[in-house]
């Protein structure tokens, strides 16, 4: 069965399997103590610390392993930001960072900080300058910025140099999260706080990064521990962290031929994908990108139920669409880059994908969509044409509809959208009531994708009324 959800987890390399292995059996004792097994499992834990830290980019006791790469995030920009107190109480992050830094952010604003969100573009990019604006218009002195080096959901790669050269010139430290990133390579950059977990490279689970440079002013977060400088409290999970190390240098070694490889796949499904299927957006940046992920929306699809036949059909994808989640919201990453959320798939490949699994999968695709779309009685192409063909009247004339889609999920709001946007001259109005937080993307993005004027959105009794003019 095909996994194509690498970003999420990466399958155990086998390098970090023989690693763990072999750990278990001689770094067991505790690394703190003078006796030879003690010895052995501290020799273990610094080879470890060698090897992560020359795949980062730092010097060895500017590296902390973590029990994850959540806790990793979590107590960099809380040791950082308390380390620079006294400087200021201000956080920068993007928009589209992993939901732990955005929960930091929430914490710390809640604690009583202030925290600015840089905004991206629809291909989900800072730009250039933006971290230097934040910083200069922040309400008091920055203590912190934050920014990914790729994003987890769309793939797309943040000009980290750039942002951290703003950063350094106005004297403030950037953490950069590079967990989707660091196995295809070190971050380039004067970042100044660094974090990863393992198992996003094919590590094991449990096994977080976080790096240091030295003059950094940090404060470690809780009671004082002498394990991991004082910056991880708690008996070190040797085995894993070994196998972490290992495995982090073996995919290091394949990541550059696997790189190329991996790209003309993910190549293949970006261009063929909306061939194939009708009503596609693909989304993220369409170069400067992660070369293993890709993702795309299908309009009037339900993302729940096109995931689950994905799986029945063999291949494991992830999605973030609002339809797929409990919070029925769509991403956060979605609704930044303002771009469609319906019926979002993305895919992620491991090292060593096969070229006939993707072609199996571009193959089952449309028959899939085709297959949700017509369970949800969406409107086929040619339906479109002939509703908008009888309403047609040449000349713009007034006229409004009102269409209930109050306690409806995506994607009903929008196919009911489209099945009724005819019944109206051009020039004419469609208000759809929606209380699906999704409709507010999705349905600006079929406006976008149909050639209708978005008017825009007012409060309703219940809900949002969400205004559309027929220009098509």
């Amino acid at each position: 069965m095909p996994y194509f959800d690498a970003a999420s987890s990466a399958p155990l390399h086998p390098v970090a399997r023989q690693a763990l292995l072999a750990a278990l059996d001689e770094g067991w004792a505790d690394p703190a103590r003078l006796y030879r097994e003690g010895r052995r499992a501290r020799l273990l834990l610094d080879a470890a610390r060698e090897a992560a830290a020359e795949a980062v980019g730092c010097r060895p006791d500017e590296l902390t392993f973590t029990s994850s790469g959540t806790r990793a995030l979590h107590d960099g920009i809380a040791g950082a930001l308390a380390g620079r107190r006294r400087i200021g109480r201000h956080l920068v992050v993007s928009a589209v960072e992993h939901s732990a830094v955005l929960h930091a952010a929430a914490a710390h604003e809640a604690g009583g900080g202030t925290v600015t969100e840089v905004p991206v573009d629809s291909a989900g990019r800072v730009a250039p300058g933006s971290y230097a604006a934040a910083l200069r218009d922040a309400p008091g002195p920055t203590a912190l910025a934050a920014l990914q080096s790729a994003n987890h959901e769309v793939g797309t790669r943040q000009p980290v140099a750039e942002a951290a050269a703003e950063c350094a010139e106005a004297g403030v430290p950037l953490l950069v999260d590079a967990a989707q990133s660091l196995a295809w390579g070190a971050v380039a950059g004067g970042w100044s706080l660094l974090t990863a977990s393992a198992h996003k490279w094919g590590g094991p689970s449990g096994v977080g990064l976080l790096a240091v440079r030295k003059g950094v002013r940090f404060a470690a977060h809780g009671p004082a521990d002498e394990r991991e400088s004082g910056r991880a409290p708690g008996f070190e999970n040797i085995p894993a962290v070994v196998a972490a190390a290992a495995s982090l240098r073996a995919v290091r070694e394949e990541s550059a031929a696997e790189a190329e490889r991996l790209r003309e796949l993910v190549d293949r499904i970006r261009t063929r994908v909306p061939r194939l299927i009708p009503d596609v957006e693909v989304v993220g940046d369409p170069e400067r990108r992660l070369p293993h992920l890709v993702t795309f929306s299908c309009l009037y699809v339900d993302g729940e139920t096109l995931l689950h036949e994905l799986d029945r059909a063999g291949f494991s994808v992830s999605s973030g669409s609002s339809c797929t989640s409990s919070t029925l919201t769509p991403s956060h990453v979605l609704r930044a880059m303002g771009v469609l959320s319906e019926g979002n798939v993305r895919v992620s490949l491991p090292l060593g994908t096969l070229e006939e699994d993707v072609e199996r999968f571009l193959g089952l695709l449309p028959d899939v969509v085709r297959r949700v779309r017509g369970q949800l009685g969406a409107p086929g192409q040619d339906e479109e044409v002939a509703a908008a063909a009888a309403g047609s009247g040449g000349e713009e004339s007034e006229g409004e509809l009102m269409v209930d889609s109050l306690g409806k999920l995506c994607p009903i709001p929008v196919i009911e959208l489209a099945k009724v946007i005819g019944e109206v001259p051009v020039g004419g109005l469609v208000t759809v009531l929606a209380d699906d937080e999704a409709a507010r993307l999705d349905i600006p993005a079929w406006c976008a994708m149909r050639g209708h004027e978005y008017v825009g959105e007012r409060p309703a009794d219940r809900g949002t009324a969400y205004r559309v003019r027929r220009r098509a």
